[in-house]
Order: structure tokens, then C-alpha cells, then sequence
């Protein structure tokens, strides 16, 4: 995947910078508080902030206030939803936020797509595929990298490994960069024994993030968490 060498995660300072300014003039905006959280754990996902600790309470900070004047503003809820089961809050309040923001907008592309990483945090892999490709069904040429990674997750939870390269791999040819999808990749090839080309992706990730193997992770099923991480380990040569 020659060109990209990464991230292109300037947008997302750029788009916090707009959303605070939006914030500053009307301190109830929910989906500014909302996408300006969002952006936080984006950012934390790219490990591309200096203070993670900081970064995560400022995200919740954000989020909890959308939560509490976002009324029936779909995507706020949805964003918010994101971002409390990104960081490990209550799952299940999460998923209540998601599945009311579907209620009152189910042809919402970003909710599906939201509630899919939501069930993948919560272990529920074969409902997240569901979601994600109704969420492509309804938008299928927006962030569709975002959906197909999503879908790789849920099949490699389930051990189908091959299946889940050829989700994953599409995804990285619409964006190399995206360290998700090179994370799973990586993680895949190694459980079946490719390990030069896991160390392959390896090597593409280091080039996009300094945070190759996340400290800890969102998914709540701690053997699915250890099948990613165990994998990760491996194709980054890590012995723990």
C-alpha cells in the first residue's frame, strides 16, 4: 500500500478546534459536545495524544454533558453512545443511548454503524455484522473502511480468520492508514501462521502510529480481548 506513510488524523484537530468554537457560543449544542468527544476517542484510538488519561476524561466529560441536553437529537446520542463504550464505560447504557438514537432515526448510517463497535465492545460479534452492513446499506460511500474493519472484528472474535482478511483487507485499500483495521490484520495473519506477512503489517503500522499494541482495550469479552491482543503480541514480536 504504497503513498501513505500517516495517519491523516489532522482533520480531527482541525474539527475539535471548529466544534469548540461552536461550544463556546452555545454551551448546549449536543452534537458539537458530542462529535467533540467523539474526536477525543478517535484520537486516542490513533494513539496520537500525549496524556491518555487527560484525553479520556475530557471525551467522558464532553460526552456526559451531550448525554444530558441531547433530548432527541439522534446523532448526539449516537456519538455519545460511541464514546462511552470506547472508554469503557457502563456497556449497557451505551447500548440503551444507541438503540434509542435508532428509534428515533433509523435510517441513521453513523447510528448503525456506532451501534455495530458498540455490540463488538459488548461480544456480540454476529449482531455487530448485522449493523455494519446496514449501516453500508444505507451509506455505502461514506467511511465504508470504517464498516468493513468492523465486520473483520466480528468475524475474527468468531475465529473465521480467513474471512476476516477479506473484509479487513479492502478495508485498508480504501484507507492504509486506518491503524484498526492494520491492528486486526496483523493479529489475523498471526493466529494462522502467517507471521511474515503479520510482521509485514506490523512494520505499516509503526509508520502510522507510535501505539502499535494498546495497553488495553474496549472489548469487554476477556477472550476475545485476549485473542487480539495475544495475536497482536505475536506479529510485534512481544513475548507479553
Amino acid at each position: 500500500m504504497p503513498g501513505v506513510t500517516t495517519y491523516q488524523w489532522t482533520p480531527l484537530i482541525d474539527a475539535l478546534d471548529l466544534l469548540r468554537q461552536a461550544i463556546a457560543r452555545d454551551a448546549d449544542f449536543a452534537s458539537a459536545l458530542a462529535l467533540a468527544a467523539y474526536c477525543h476517542a478517535s484520537l486516542d484510538g490513533i494513539g496520537r495524544v500525549a496524556d491518555r488519561d487527560a484525553n479520556r476524561q475530557k471525551a467522558l466529560d464532553l460526552a456526559h454533558r451531550a448525554l444530558r441536553v441531547a433530548g432527541d437529537d439522534a446523532l448526539a446520542l449516537a456519538a455519545t453512545a460511541h464514546v462511552l463504550g470506547y472508554f469503557n464505560e457502563d456497556i449497557h447504557a451505551a447500548i440503551a443511548t444507541i438503540d434509542r438514537s435508532l428509534a428515533l432515526n433509523p435510517s441513521l448510517a453513523y447510528g448503525w454503524r456506532w451501534s455495530g463497535f458498540a455490540r463488538l465492545y459488548a461480544g456480540n460479534p454476529e449482531l455487530a455484522i448485522e449493523h455494519f452492513e446496514r449501516s453500508i446499506r444505507l451509506n455505502p460511500r461514506d467511511l465504508r473502511w470504517a464498516q468493513l474493519t468492523g465486520i473483520g472484528i466480528a468475524h475474527f472474535f468468531r475465529r473465521r480468520f480467513e474471512t476476516s482478511a477479506t473484509s479487513l483487507l479492502p478495508a485498508l485499500h480504501e484507507n492504509p492508514t486506518y491503524p484498526l483495521a492494520n491492528r486486526f490484520l496483523a493479529a489475523c495473519y498471526a493466529h494462522m501462521g502467517r507471521l511474515d506477512e503479520a510482521r509485514e503489517v506490523v512494520a505499516r503500522l509503526r509508520t502510522i502510529t507510535p501505539l502499535v499494541v494498546p495497553p488495553v482495550t474496549n472489548y469487554r469479552d476477556p477472550q476475545q480481548r485476549e485473542l487480539f491482543l495475544s495475536g497482536l503480541r505475536l506479529a510485534a514480536g512481544e513475548t507479553t
